[in-house]
């Protein structure tokens, strides 16, 4: 599928070469360009030919170059074809969950591989085919990021809608028998895919270690919005806890016969459970951090190495800190910690209840802004709020609702700071370092 150029570099390979926006890339060597992914994998080498067409007439242009050195194209879009949407109907799926008259990149589905290479999305495999599995043990793409839920064929299809469900569970092997890396993710849904079926699912996809390196046991997240939908139930105290066992069972035989335990619960199931989080030494590698995994561990261990590294100087400061109710015992925690080192800071940590999709669903990232502007109103606000980043889209500019920064800062009174998912910038955020 040849591809169009939208802008070339000044002075890269591909401008010194004579090419022009407005052209159109072929193939490299002898391969054709499909994708990003084409693209990325066949432009590494040092000696390539580009043909092209430049107003429906072919020609070729040889570029000499360092190894993986970029060689100045862009494209109309990141991937060079349209995203890949999914064909599943989850019967847990977050995005049919959303209210109406929301902007409309919330409502795709994707399920696309080359989010996972580039992103570290999660793909169902259902959307693939062998020639895919192909292309990807071919180009050494990993690691890949796996939404498995089951590896029971029939239970995956009634999970997922799908009758792919079932046959693409073979790629998940295929995969790994080509020492491609993969993450795989369960959303367990009680009386569904956990309990025995659970069991069954971490055994089948423990055979396929070390290349299948990390499993991710998360909760399903059910918001208010469920209508016409499949009847779910929430995790509760119980429940949660007798989970969490069935994963430590298996991820202590995992650590004893190959020193990893490889299956992990997400955080959001110690909280439900009402259990203490592990402490960082328990996540290994931290394979599964996306998926909530070990996240409040991690941040208070960053924490507290940048507390104790810190110098001791003084850092007068008057914040509000905001988060979901999830992460408040933490960052509460966290900011004591801060103003008993430095006295002198003023600390408060406020969690923000979820009215807007239901109050079961309580990580930072769901919280939307007139929820903060509703729950803070005649609320004693510092002079600047912290909030963690991921209650905003990429850009860092609006939540989920559309409300933008200026604006929350505008009904609060106050500067608004984005804080990453990273201990040493809360840190030095709450100390002004």
């Amino acid at each position: 599928m040849p591809v169009l150029i939208q802008s070339v570099e000044p002075g890269s390979h591909a401008d010194r070469a004579g090419i022009l926006a407005g052209d159109v890339l072929v193939a490299i060597d002898e391969s054709e360009i499909n994708d990003v992914l084409d693209y990325r994998f066949y432009v590494t080498s040092r000696k390539i030919a580009l043909h092209l067409l430049r107003s429906g007439a072919p020609f070729s242009a040889s570029l000499q170059k360092g190894e993986y050195e970029d060689i100045g194209l862009e494209f109309e879009t990141y991937l060079m074809d349209k995203q890949h949407a999914c064909k599943n109907k989850c019967v847990f799926c977050f995005v049919d969950q959303m209210p109406k008259g929301m902007r409309k990149s919330l409502y795709f589905k994707d399920d696309d591989s080359r989010m996972s290479f580039l992103f570290g999305n999660y793909i169902t495999l259902t959307n693939l085919t062998d020639a895919d599995i192909d292309r990807i043990i071919k180009m050494k793409i990993s690691p890949v990021n796996i939404s498995v839920h089951t590896t029971d064929p029939a239970l995956r299809v009634k999970m997922m809608k799908n009758p792919a469900a079932a046959d693409s569970l073979r790629f998940i092997e295929r995969l790994c028998e080509a020492g491609i890396q993969v993450n795989s993710q369960l959303v367990l849904c009680p009386g569904l895919n956990d309990g025995p079926a659970l069991e069954r699912t971490l055994r089948d996809l423990g055979a396929l270690y070390p290349n299948l390196q990390s499993i991710a046991c998360v909760p399903v997240g059910l918001t208010r919005y469920r209508e016409n939908l499949p009847a779910l139930q929430p995790y509760d105290r119980e429940r949660a806890a007798r989970t969490i066992e069935i994963i430590h069972r298996f991820a202590e035989e995992m650590l004893e016969k190959h020193g990893e335990r490889v299956a992990y619960p997400s955080d959001e199931f110690f909280l439900k459970a009402k259990r203490p989080l592990p402490p960082p030494k328990y996540y290994g590698r931290f394979d599964q951090l996306e998926d909530g995994v070990g996240v409040l561990a991690l941040l208070e261990s960053e924490f507290m190495d940048a507390m104790e590294q810190d110098d001791g100087s003084d850092a007068r400061a008057d914040l509000t800190v905001l988060t979901g109710t999830a992460a408040y015992p933490t960052l509460q925690a966290l900011a004591g910690r801060a103003m008993s080192k430095k006295p002198e800071l003023k600390i408060e940590v406020h969690a923000i209840v979820n009215r807007f999709f239901g109050e079961s669903i309580n990580v930072a990232g769901l919280i939307t802004g007139q929820d903060i502007v509703a729950q803070m109103k005649g609320r004693r606000i510092g002079s600047q709020v912290l909030l963690p980043s991921v209650m905003l889209r990429r850009e860092r500019d609006k939540f989920l609702d559309d409300m933008t920064v200026e604006q929350l800062e505008a009904a609060l009174g106050a500067p608004v700071k984005p804080v990453d998912n990273d201990g040493w910038q809360l840190y030095d955020a709450m100390t002004g370092r």
